[in-house]
């Protein structure tokens, strides 16, 4: 059985940082495309990132260079690094894990999210 627990979510000020951290079990994350997605307030979900088998990362143009994700293989573990955080960032975050591409519904698993807000 596959799961993904997420963790490390918080209420943070506008220019902080913040790592989420979601660990894999039943599936060896560096086997396969794991990444996160996100939910802000009355929208629908939407790409953050996501880093492949080979290591390749990918993120939504918008997130590219604020966001960072790494991969931890010993603790089955990956990693959204979040830098410059502004209030448009709050949302829910899921873990997602064995999928492609940008689209929500080609992700075999996700995680129950986690709640990021960001207020001054």
């Amino acid at each position: 059985q596959v799961q993904l627990v997420e963790s490390g979510g918080g209420l943070v000020q506008p220019g902080a940082s913040l790592t989420l951290s979601c660990v894999v079990s039943g599936l060896t994350a560096s086997k396969y495309t794991v990444g996160w997605f996100r939910q802000l307030p009355g929208k629908e979900r939407e790409f953050v990132g996501t880093i492949r088998g080979d290591n390749i990362t990918n993120f939504a143009a918008t997130l590219q260079g604020r966001f960072i994700i790494s991969r931890d293989g010993a603790k089955n573990t990956v990693y959204l690094h979040m830098n410059g955080l502004r209030t448009d960032d709050t949302a829910v975050y899921y873990c997602v894990a064995r999928g492609w591409g940008t689209s929500a519904r080609y992700y075999d698993f996700w995680g129950q999210g986690t709640q990021v807000t960001v207020s001054s």
